[in-house]
């Protein structure tokens, strides 16, 4: 059972985020699993549901349900078929083909990132029972590089690496069009879209949460442009709102307004690298995947046209 605590909100946490403010009282919860307990119902402010992002005054009676033990996961366990990139007894890392989800969500999905690594070993409980050892997520048609935690300890350390932007992230995209500017910073607020919850979208900075994009052109294709990026927050959708804000979705993103490419996947985005510190031995980690057959095509074709025009 959760151990649950009454907790008067003292006045050196006015000010303060629920999320954060909940990581400083309890040490045992990271920013990252306040945030998913908050969402999940677990703590709440004066009897009710709440935001992560909800400022304290001080005074506020909060209810937090504590997990004393993380749930197991029931997700059956499927084949593995795609690159393990890196593997210790504390993270594993993997090349995420393109076309698969990461843990079963409104879908239901039975094979999924985790339940592939789940075949091939444990991962850490918390996030358990749908998202076992998940510290960061790739769209479904995002390819590349990325990492999951074994281990309790490793989950809560690479958690507040990636919340505290303690990592490099660097991805490789096909935007459409030609880009004017060879490099640029994106720094523009996003949230989800009300009217259509599939979709995020650019906002003010008082409505949204401030992401942080850097891109550089890589080649110009026939009416598309190979960019590289690298993202200092890691906001839903990020890169795919960014580019579209920029007037260049990705390629083949019907969602954010670009136009398909005949016989291709959605949409071309890659994890291509990625380079962290161990979150138990502190050393660094470097890790990097080649683009997939398909982004690699689509390159090899686009190229094309442009010597032939």
């Amino acid at each position: 059972m959760n151990r649950v605590e009454e907790w008067s909100v003292e006045s050196d946490f006015a000010g303060l985020r629920l999320d954060q403010a909940v990581n400083q009282k309890y040490k045992e919860i990271s920013r990252t699993l306040a945030q998913e307990m908050i969402k999940n119902g677990e703590i709440l402010i004066n009897g009710e549901s709440t935001k992560p992002g909800q400022k304290l005054k001080g005074g506020e009676a909060v209810r937090i349900a504590i997990r004393c033990e993380e749930k197991e996961s029931n997700i059956a366990a499927t084949p593995l078929d795609f690159k393990i990139l890196y593997e210790d007894k504390y993270i594993i890392a993997i090349d995420k083909p393109v076309g698969l989800v990461v843990h079963p969500g409104a879908g239901k999905e039975k094979t999924t990132v985790v339940s592939a690594i789940l075949g091939h070993t444990k991962l850490s409980p918390i996030g358990a029972p749908t998202r076992p050892g998940v510290v960061h997520r790739l769209d479904k048609d995002t390819s590349g590089v990325m990492v999951l935690a074994k281990t309790r300890e490793a989950h809560r350390r690479l958690s507040e690496a990636f919340s505290g932007r303690e990592l490099e992230k660097e991805y490789l995209a096909i935007i459409q069009g030609h880009i004017v500017n060879r490099k640029g910073r994106i720094e523009v607020a996003i949230e989800r879209d009300k009217i259509h919850r599939q979709r995020m979208k650019a906002t003010s900075a008082d409505k949204g949460r401030m992401a942080i994009s850097l891109f550089e052109v890589v080649e110009y294709l026939e009416g598309a442009t190979l960019i590289k990026v690298k993202i200092m927050t890691g906001r839903t959708h990020q890169i795919r709102v960014h580019m579209a804000y920029t007037g260049h979705p990705l390629l083949g993103d019907t969602t954010y307004g670009s136009k398909r490419l005949p016989n291709h996947a959605k949409h071309f985005l890659h994890s291509s690298r990625l380079v962290f510190q161990h979150p138990i031995t502190g050393k660094q980690v470097e890790l990097a995947a080649p683009v997939p057959e398909e982004f690699a095509q689509a390159l090899s074709e686009l190229r094309s046209s442009a010597r032939a025009t």
